[in-house]
């Protein structure tokens, strides 16, 4: 598979630039927009394993530094949801507006504080996110109201032996109304870095990615609308 577009990109969000990676195969289905967790960036070697694993199945992927480097100095701003929300709502704006993404299905990957922000876009927009995966993430710092208001399909992947953001997730599940699904990796810690474990992350991610994305699509050509415009 060939990739016919290969940038790094910049965005505004309010006072500051994102720097981001994007990367979009040819006849690419969608498009996923990661959220990474505190203390990572677009370099983060797991998140980077993932969107290699979505290419291969024609999904195009944008990694976002969500913070400046002085922002992720700070642990107030490291755990700052509603702030990573606002960024990677730019982030979304800016794909929704680039003629060559417009008409793709939006996905949000989110790790750690980044699957909170996700979730937080992901009620905001309502339908206008196709699917969501948190790895290893804290959907509870989204929030109850939050997390009661997401439309999209959202799944959970948590390690089976990080017992308290598995509890985490549990609770946060229930308060979903969506369509969801909670992923548990038998023998994998918070960071999956056990073998083979972040191989099945990808696989399971890019599953719900290529399904929901294709449903997504399926349903906006009955109702005759060809982009989230």
């Amino acid at each position: 598979m060939s990739l016919v577009k290969k940038e790094l990109i910049t965005i505004k969000a309010g006072m500051v630039e994102l720097e981001g990676a994007l990367e979009l195969p040819g006849h690419a289905v969608g498009i996923v927009l990661f959220a990474h967790g505190s203390g990572s960036s677009r370099f983060s070697q797991r998140n980077n394993y993932v969107a290699a694993a979505l290419h291969g199945a024609q999904i195009g992927s944008l990694l976002l530094d969500l913070l400046t480097t002085r922002e992720d100095e700070e642990y107030q701003t490291r755990f700052d949801v509603d702030l990573l929300t606002r960024r990677l709502d730019a982030a979304s704006h800016w794909l929704r507006f680039s003629e060559a993404m417009q008409a793709l299905p939006l996905g949000l990957f989110g790790a750690s504080t980044g699957a909170a922000a996700a979730l937080q876009l992901a009620a905001m927009d309502g339908n206008e996110i196709a699917a969501v995966v948190s790895r290893g993430g804290r959907p509870d710092l989204a929030g109850h109201l939050a997390l009661a208001k997401v439309k999209a399909p959202t799944l959970l992947i948590v390690g089976g032996d990080d017992d308290t953001v598995l509890a985490l997730n549990r609770d946060a599940y229930a308060l979903l109304a969506c369509e969801k699904r909670l992923e548990v990796v038998s023998g994998a810690t918070h960071l999956f870095e056990e073998p083979g474990k972040l191989q099945i992350v990808s696989s399971l991610a890019t599953d719900w990615f290529f399904r929901h994305f294709q449903a997504w699509q399926n349903e906006r050509s009955r109702d005759g609308s060809c982009d989230r415009l």
